[in-house]
């Protein structure tokens, strides 16, 4: 049967309770967003990095080598550029990481918790969550907390979910592991706490969103006739009107990208040109996404 062939799920003929179930497994509750942001700034500013690196194709055997290269430029060029630019401007970042690309580049991970940055969870070989069962699923987000630990002398205090695929079991498992926050969901704009089955369970989200990911615009995909369309310059004003809009409200600017995506010369530029644009602006707290959320939670408690 092919896809077109598919019997569709006949979800008009659920009862309201169903729907209800259904919407409930991992929803958003009240909203977080502090009077003020640590030295009375304005906005807060969380810049993430995605490390997939090799994952991202030995997750599905590690069949083409020219995608497994691709994946190595993340780790040979993208991290020490980036990591060279923020240094430059002071500026702490958050870097989600595979468990399996800890394992193949420890010394990377031990010089970005070195040089004050994040380290995060983001699953163990950038599995997709979905497919799994909730046996599976958590034993390796354990194992992948462990090994991150094991390596870089820090346990993660949050967890990006690879791809930002959330399954019905994984806000139980972040719950039940004691983490602070997720950052794979994308209710709102602000932090928010996380309802599992209608209660807070502990957990915080600082939302993502397609619009403020590099790989939105940037990635290509070789057999899938994907390729970028918009240019670094036009990427730019998008996130610069994010940032804008961020400061004043008087809210959180963040923004995901990845090492082999951003790390290019010429796409670096949009980084170098994004950090400049918002610290000509008086009143910006650059904090990894952990400090971040600690401030809400001390601040809406």
């Amino acid at each position: 049967m092919t896809d077109l062939q598919i019997k569709p799920l006949e979800t008009w003929t659920w009862p309201q309770e169903r729907f209800q179930k259904t919407l409930n497994r991992a929803r958003a509750g009240r909203a977080l967003k502090p009077a003020s942001w640590p030295g009375n700034s304005r906005c807060a500013v969380a810049l993430s990095f995605d490390s997939d690196h090799d994952t991202y194709e030995l997750r599905d055997g590690g069949r083409s080598i020219s995608a497994l290269s691709q994946g190595q430029f993340g780790s040979r060029q993208g991290v020490p550029r980036i990591r060279a630019l923020l240094q430059r401007h002071a500026t702490p970042a958050t870097f989600f990481v595979p468990a399996v690309t800890a394992l193949h580049y420890p010394d990377e991970q031990r010089a970005l918790v070195a040089e004050g940055h994040e380290i995060g969870l983001h699953g163990w070989i950038h599995e997709r969550n979905t497919l799994l069962d909730g046996d599976t699923e958590r034993e390796l987000q354990l194992r992948a907390a462990d090994t991150l630990e094991k390596i870089a002398g820090v346990r993660p205090a949050g967890i990006r979910t690879p791809s930002w695929d959330f399954s019905e079991n994984t806000l139980r498992i972040t719950s039940e592991m004691g983490l602070l926050y997720d950052s794979s969901l994308m209710a709102d704009v602000d932090c928010y706490e996380l309802l599992l089955h209608g209660v807070p369970c502990g957990v915080i989200e600082l939302p993502v969103e397609w619009i403020r990911d590099d790989g939105a615009y940037l990635v290509m995909e070789r057999w899938g006739s994907l390729r970028p369309q918009i240019a670094p310059h036009d990427i730019l004003q998008i996130f610069i009107r994010e940032f804008d809009a961020a400061f004043d409200e008087g809210g959180i600017f963040q923004v995901t990208m990845h090492p082999d995506i951003i790390g290019h010369r010429s796409r670096l530029w949009l980084l170098a040109e994004l950090i400049e644009h918002i610290q000509r602006h008086q009143g910006v707290w650059f904090a990894t996404h952990g400090d971040v959320v600690r401030h809400v939670r001390a601040s809406c408690a």
